[in-house]
Protein backbone atom coordinates (compact mmCIF):
# COMPACT_ATOMS: atom_id res chain seq x y z
CA UNK A 1 0.00 0.00 0.00
CA UNK A 2 1.74 3.49 -1.37
CA UNK A 3 0.82 6.22 1.62
CA UNK A 4 -1.24 7.88 -1.68
CA UNK A 5 -3.50 5.33 -1.29
CA UNK A 6 -3.77 5.49 2.63
CA UNK A 7 -4.01 9.02 2.30
CA UNK A 8 -7.05 8.03 -0.30
CA UNK A 9 -9.42 6.26 1.84
CA UNK A 10 -13.03 8.06 1.46
CA UNK A 11 -13.74 8.82 5.28
CA UNK A 12 -10.15 10.57 5.62
CA UNK A 13 -7.10 9.86 5.69
CA UNK A 14 -7.16 5.92 7.39
CA UNK A 15 -10.24 6.92 9.83
CA UNK A 16 -12.76 4.20 8.18
CA UNK A 17 -14.05 1.47 9.82
CA UNK A 18 -12.39 -1.20 7.46
CA UNK A 19 -12.62 -5.46 7.58
CA UNK A 20 -11.02 -5.83 4.26
CA UNK A 21 -7.35 -4.90 5.25
CA UNK A 22 -4.55 -7.15 3.73
CA UNK A 23 -1.97 -8.11 4.70
CA UNK A 24 -0.10 -6.15 2.28
CA UNK A 25 -2.17 -3.27 3.32
CA UNK A 26 -0.97 -3.99 7.04
CA UNK A 27 3.04 -4.83 6.18
CA UNK A 28 3.29 -1.18 4.52
CA UNK A 29 2.32 0.14 7.95
CA UNK A 30 4.32 -1.54 9.97
CA UNK A 31 6.85 -0.53 7.43
CA UNK A 32 6.11 3.24 7.53
CA UNK A 33 8.76 6.10 8.77
CA UNK A 34 8.06 6.15 12.26
CA UNK A 35 6.94 9.82 12.90
CA UNK A 36 4.49 9.02 9.47
CA UNK A 37 3.44 6.45 11.82
CA UNK A 38 2.82 7.75 14.82
CA UNK A 39 0.98 10.46 13.02
CA UNK A 40 -1.38 8.77 11.21
CA UNK A 41 -2.39 6.79 14.52
CA UNK A 42 -3.08 9.64 16.75
CA UNK A 43 -4.89 11.17 13.78
CA UNK A 44 -7.19 7.66 14.05
CA UNK A 45 -7.36 7.82 17.89
CA UNK A 46 -8.60 11.64 17.82
CA UNK A 47 -11.06 10.81 15.13
CA UNK A 48 -12.84 7.77 17.67
CA UNK A 49 -11.53 8.76 20.79
CA UNK A 50 -10.49 11.64 23.34
CA UNK A 51 -6.83 11.41 23.45
CA UNK A 52 -6.77 12.56 26.98
CA UNK A 53 -8.46 9.80 28.51
CA UNK A 54 -7.13 6.25 29.64
CA UNK A 55 -9.41 3.64 31.02
CA UNK A 56 -8.34 1.87 34.12
CA UNK A 57 -8.81 -1.75 34.66
CA UNK A 58 -7.96 -3.72 37.11
CA UNK A 59 -7.11 -7.84 36.11
CA UNK A 60 -8.13 -10.35 38.81
CA UNK A 61 -6.92 -14.36 38.96
CA UNK A 62 -10.28 -15.68 39.90
CA UNK A 63 -9.08 -19.09 39.96
CA UNK A 64 -4.95 -19.63 39.72
CA UNK A 65 -3.15 -22.13 38.12
CA UNK A 66 -3.13 -26.10 37.21
CA UNK A 67 -4.62 -25.33 33.71
CA UNK A 68 -4.03 -27.99 31.18
CA UNK A 69 -3.10 -26.22 28.65
CA UNK A 70 0.19 -25.64 27.17
CA UNK A 71 0.78 -22.35 26.28
CA UNK A 72 4.16 -21.24 26.12
CA UNK A 73 4.04 -18.03 27.68
CA UNK A 74 1.89 -19.21 30.33
CA UNK A 75 3.30 -19.66 33.99
CA UNK A 76 -0.21 -21.24 34.86
CA UNK A 77 0.34 -24.21 32.91
CA UNK A 78 0.46 -27.28 35.11
CA UNK A 79 2.93 -28.66 32.70
CA UNK A 80 5.73 -26.36 33.19
CA UNK A 81 7.13 -25.87 36.31
CA UNK A 82 6.74 -21.90 37.09
CA UNK A 83 6.02 -22.16 41.21
CA UNK A 84 2.94 -21.40 40.74
CA UNK A 85 0.16 -23.29 42.23
CA UNK A 86 -2.96 -24.85 41.37
CA UNK A 87 -5.31 -22.73 44.06
CA UNK A 88 -9.26 -22.89 44.03
CA UNK A 89 -11.82 -20.81 42.85
CA UNK A 90 -11.91 -17.50 44.70
CA UNK A 91 -15.21 -17.17 47.06
CA UNK A 92 -17.98 -14.31 45.70
CA UNK A 93 -17.00 -12.24 48.75
CA UNK A 94 -13.31 -11.82 48.45
CA UNK A 95 -13.93 -11.29 44.59
CA UNK A 96 -16.43 -8.39 45.45
CA UNK A 97 -13.91 -7.55 47.85
CA UNK A 98 -11.48 -7.05 45.32
CA UNK A 99 -13.50 -5.18 42.85
CA UNK A 100 -14.65 -2.59 45.37
CA UNK A 101 -10.51 -1.19 45.95
CA UNK A 102 -10.36 -1.45 42.26
CA UNK A 103 -13.06 0.95 42.26
CA UNK A 104 -12.01 2.22 45.17
CA UNK A 105 -8.50 2.81 43.69
CA UNK A 106 -9.99 4.88 40.52
CA UNK A 107 -10.54 1.52 37.52
CA UNK A 108 -14.12 1.84 35.61
CA UNK A 109 -13.06 -2.14 34.14
CA UNK A 110 -13.09 -4.95 36.17
CA UNK A 111 -12.05 -8.15 34.54
CA UNK A 112 -11.52 -11.96 36.12
CA UNK A 113 -9.45 -14.42 34.72
CA UNK A 114 -9.88 -18.50 35.73
CA UNK A 115 -6.77 -20.63 34.35
CA UNK A 116 -9.32 -23.02 32.86
CA UNK A 117 -9.49 -24.86 29.62
CA UNK A 118 -13.18 -24.56 29.49
CA UNK A 119 -15.42 -23.80 32.85
CA UNK A 120 -17.54 -26.77 34.11
CA UNK A 121 -20.89 -25.76 33.96
CA UNK A 122 -21.00 -25.58 38.32
CA UNK A 123 -18.13 -23.49 37.77
CA UNK A 124 -19.42 -21.21 35.54
CA UNK A 125 -22.70 -20.60 37.90
CA UNK A 126 -20.42 -19.41 40.34
CA UNK A 127 -18.63 -16.86 37.94
CA UNK A 128 -21.79 -15.57 37.20
CA UNK A 129 -22.73 -14.56 40.44
CA UNK A 130 -19.24 -13.02 40.32
CA UNK A 131 -20.03 -10.61 37.20
CA UNK A 132 -23.68 -10.12 38.55
CA UNK A 133 -21.85 -8.96 42.05
CA UNK A 134 -18.97 -6.84 40.04
CA UNK A 135 -21.90 -5.17 37.70
CA UNK A 136 -23.98 -4.02 40.87
CA UNK A 137 -20.59 -2.13 42.14
CA UNK A 138 -21.29 0.12 38.84
CA UNK A 139 -17.75 -1.35 37.01
CA UNK A 140 -17.64 -2.95 33.91
CA UNK A 141 -17.71 -6.86 33.77
CA UNK A 142 -14.77 -8.59 31.49
CA UNK A 143 -14.25 -12.10 32.12
CA UNK A 144 -11.24 -14.84 30.53
CA UNK A 145 -12.13 -18.30 31.08
CA UNK A 146 -11.03 -20.48 28.00
CA UNK A 147 -12.77 -21.98 25.52
CA UNK A 148 -17.02 -21.33 25.93
CA UNK A 149 -19.70 -23.72 24.31
CA UNK A 150 -22.81 -21.44 23.12
CA UNK A 151 -25.16 -22.15 25.65
CA UNK A 152 -22.24 -21.36 28.33
CA UNK A 153 -22.14 -17.92 26.52
CA UNK A 154 -25.68 -17.27 26.69
CA UNK A 155 -25.65 -18.09 30.26
CA UNK A 156 -23.08 -15.45 30.96
CA UNK A 157 -25.03 -13.02 28.78
CA UNK A 158 -27.89 -13.13 31.23
CA UNK A 159 -25.26 -12.45 34.12
CA UNK A 160 -24.88 -8.79 32.57
CA UNK A 161 -21.11 -9.67 31.08
CA UNK A 162 -19.94 -6.45 29.17
CA UNK A 163 -16.98 -7.99 27.64
CA UNK A 164 -15.17 -12.27 27.21
CA UNK A 165 -11.70 -12.53 26.74
CA UNK A 166 -9.94 -14.57 24.42
CA UNK A 167 -7.16 -13.86 22.69
CA UNK A 168 -6.07 -15.41 19.36
CA UNK A 169 -2.59 -14.65 20.72
CA UNK A 170 -0.19 -14.82 17.87
CA UNK A 171 -0.79 -15.43 13.79
CA UNK A 172 -2.62 -18.51 12.52
CA UNK A 173 1.21 -19.55 10.98
CA UNK A 174 3.03 -18.93 14.24
CA UNK A 175 0.58 -20.38 16.51
CA UNK A 176 1.42 -24.38 16.56
CA UNK A 177 4.74 -22.87 17.89
CA UNK A 178 3.42 -21.62 20.88
CA UNK A 179 0.10 -23.77 21.62
CA UNK A 180 -0.56 -27.53 20.66
CA UNK A 181 -3.80 -28.12 23.10
CA UNK A 182 -6.08 -26.47 21.02
CA UNK A 183 -6.47 -25.27 17.88
CA UNK A 184 -6.36 -21.61 16.07
CA UNK A 185 -9.86 -22.62 15.22
CA UNK A 186 -11.23 -23.55 18.21
CA UNK A 187 -10.53 -19.73 19.73
CA UNK A 188 -12.32 -18.41 16.72
CA UNK A 189 -14.90 -20.58 17.44
CA UNK A 190 -15.42 -19.15 20.98
CA UNK A 191 -15.13 -15.90 19.83
CA UNK A 192 -17.84 -16.65 17.53
CA UNK A 193 -20.03 -18.07 20.04
CA UNK A 194 -19.36 -14.64 22.42
CA UNK A 195 -20.55 -12.45 19.75
CA UNK A 196 -23.62 -14.39 18.89
CA UNK A 197 -24.54 -14.52 22.33
CA UNK A 198 -24.42 -10.32 21.85
CA UNK A 199 -21.62 -10.20 24.32
CA UNK A 200 -18.65 -7.77 23.55
CA UNK A 201 -15.52 -9.52 22.26
CA UNK A 202 -12.06 -8.50 23.84
CA UNK A 203 -9.40 -10.30 21.68
CA UNK A 204 -5.88 -8.95 21.02
CA UNK A 205 -2.31 -11.24 21.07
CA UNK A 206 1.02 -11.40 22.17
CA UNK A 207 4.37 -10.24 20.77
CA UNK A 208 7.66 -10.77 21.53
CA UNK A 209 7.28 -14.34 21.53
CA UNK A 210 10.18 -14.75 18.87
CA UNK A 211 7.32 -14.34 16.17
CA UNK A 212 8.88 -12.43 13.13
CA UNK A 213 7.80 -8.92 11.67
CA UNK A 214 5.20 -11.28 9.20
CA UNK A 215 3.42 -12.77 12.02
CA UNK A 216 2.81 -9.55 13.69
CA UNK A 217 1.17 -8.58 10.36
CA UNK A 218 -0.64 -11.80 10.40
CA UNK A 219 -1.82 -11.59 14.28
CA UNK A 220 -3.23 -7.99 13.07
CA UNK A 221 -5.20 -9.16 9.97
CA UNK A 222 -6.28 -11.73 11.61
CA UNK A 223 -8.05 -9.47 13.86
CA UNK A 224 -8.73 -6.37 11.74
CA UNK A 225 -10.54 -8.86 9.43
CA UNK A 226 -13.66 -10.10 11.87
CA UNK A 227 -16.86 -9.48 10.71
CA UNK A 228 -16.80 -7.45 13.52
CA UNK A 229 -13.33 -6.03 15.23
CA UNK A 230 -13.12 -6.60 18.74
CA UNK A 231 -14.33 -3.83 20.91
CA UNK A 232 -11.37 -4.68 23.13
CA UNK A 233 -8.05 -5.46 22.02
CA UNK A 234 -5.39 -6.12 24.18
CA UNK A 235 -1.52 -5.64 22.85
CA UNK A 236 0.65 -7.45 25.72
CA UNK A 237 4.40 -7.23 25.47
CA UNK A 238 5.49 -11.56 26.44
CA UNK A 239 6.56 -11.17 30.25
CA UNK A 240 9.19 -14.49 30.22
CA UNK A 241 8.99 -16.45 33.55
CA UNK A 242 11.36 -19.25 34.40
CA UNK A 243 9.64 -22.49 33.91
CA UNK A 244 8.05 -21.58 30.51
CA UNK A 245 9.50 -22.68 27.24
CA UNK A 246 10.00 -19.25 26.08
CA UNK A 247 12.14 -18.46 29.00
CA UNK A 248 15.26 -16.62 28.05
CA UNK A 249 13.49 -15.49 24.45
CA UNK A 250 15.38 -12.50 22.62
CA UNK A 251 13.14 -9.50 23.75
CA UNK A 252 11.52 -7.44 21.33
CA UNK A 253 12.24 -4.06 20.35
CA UNK A 254 10.28 -1.35 22.58
CA UNK A 255 9.74 0.37 19.16
CA UNK A 256 8.44 -2.49 17.37
CA UNK A 257 6.45 -2.95 20.55
CA UNK A 258 4.98 0.71 19.64
CA UNK A 259 4.66 0.23 15.70
CA UNK A 260 2.18 -3.14 17.11
CA UNK A 261 -0.02 -0.52 18.70
CA UNK A 262 0.00 2.19 15.93
CA UNK A 263 -0.93 -0.31 13.42
CA UNK A 264 -3.74 -2.20 16.00
CA UNK A 265 -4.95 1.24 15.96
CA UNK A 266 -5.35 2.42 12.22
CA UNK A 267 -6.71 -0.75 11.22
CA UNK A 268 -9.20 -1.44 14.37
CA UNK A 269 -10.03 2.29 14.81
CA UNK A 270 -13.16 2.21 17.20
CA UNK A 271 -12.00 -0.41 19.27
CA UNK A 272 -10.01 0.37 23.06
CA UNK A 273 -6.11 -0.89 22.16
CA UNK A 274 -5.04 -1.59 25.54
CA UNK A 275 -1.44 -1.75 26.64
CA UNK A 276 -1.81 -4.98 28.59
CA UNK A 277 0.89 -7.37 30.12
CA UNK A 278 4.77 -5.93 29.95
CA UNK A 279 4.44 -2.38 31.23
CA UNK A 280 6.56 -3.46 34.18
CA UNK A 281 9.49 -3.83 32.22
CA UNK A 282 8.64 -0.83 29.45
CA UNK A 283 10.46 2.58 29.92
CA UNK A 284 7.91 5.55 30.94
CA UNK A 285 9.12 7.09 27.08
CA UNK A 286 7.95 3.82 25.69
CA UNK A 287 4.86 3.72 27.38
CA UNK A 288 3.98 7.41 26.07
CA UNK A 289 4.53 6.37 22.92
CA UNK A 290 2.38 3.58 23.20
CA UNK A 291 -0.18 6.31 24.38
CA UNK A 292 0.58 8.81 21.58
CA UNK A 293 0.39 6.37 19.08
CA UNK A 294 -3.30 5.22 20.13
CA UNK A 295 -3.43 2.93 23.29
CA UNK A 296 -6.12 4.37 25.58
CA UNK A 297 -6.03 1.44 28.57
CA UNK A 298 -4.01 0.05 30.96
CA UNK A 299 -4.40 -2.67 33.56
CA UNK A 300 -3.14 -1.15 36.90
CA UNK A 301 -2.88 -3.60 40.19
CA UNK A 302 0.53 -5.08 41.57
CA UNK A 303 -0.07 -8.29 39.05
CA UNK A 304 -1.56 -9.16 36.00
CA UNK A 305 -2.89 -12.58 37.02
CA UNK A 306 0.42 -14.30 38.27
CA UNK A 307 2.95 -11.40 36.45
CA UNK A 308 4.32 -8.50 37.65
CA UNK A 309 2.73 -5.03 37.11
CA UNK A 310 3.98 -1.68 37.86
CA UNK A 311 1.78 -0.04 41.31
CA UNK A 312 -1.06 2.52 40.77
CA UNK A 313 0.67 5.31 42.30
CA UNK A 314 3.43 4.56 39.60
CA UNK A 315 0.79 4.56 37.07
CA UNK A 316 -1.18 7.55 38.42
CA UNK A 317 1.91 9.67 38.76
CA UNK A 318 3.35 8.31 34.91
CA UNK A 319 -0.77 10.01 33.79
CA UNK A 320 0.03 12.88 35.85
CA UNK A 321 3.13 13.64 34.21
CA UNK A 322 1.22 12.84 30.60
CA UNK A 323 -1.69 14.98 31.56
CA UNK A 324 -3.81 12.37 30.66
CA UNK A 325 -6.93 11.23 33.43
CA UNK A 326 -9.31 8.33 34.13
CA UNK A 327 -11.77 7.03 31.45
CA UNK A 328 -14.96 7.18 33.79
Amino acid sequence: MSLATFETTPAGPGLAVRHDWTRAEIRALFGMAFPELIFRAAEVHRAHFDPTEVQISTLLSIKTGGCPEDCAYCPQSAKFDTGVNAEKLMSLDAVLAEARAAKAGGASRFCMGAAWRSPKDRDLDKVCAMVEGVKALGLETCVTLGMLEAEQAKRLKQSGLDYYNHNLDTSPEFYGEIITTRTYQDRLDTLDRVRDAGIHVCCGGIVGMGEGLEDRVGMIAALATLPVHPESVPINMLVQVEGTPLAGQAKLDPLDFVRTIAVARITMPASMVRLSAGREDMSEETQALCFLAGANSIFYGPKLLTTPNPGRDRDMALLDKLGLKAMD
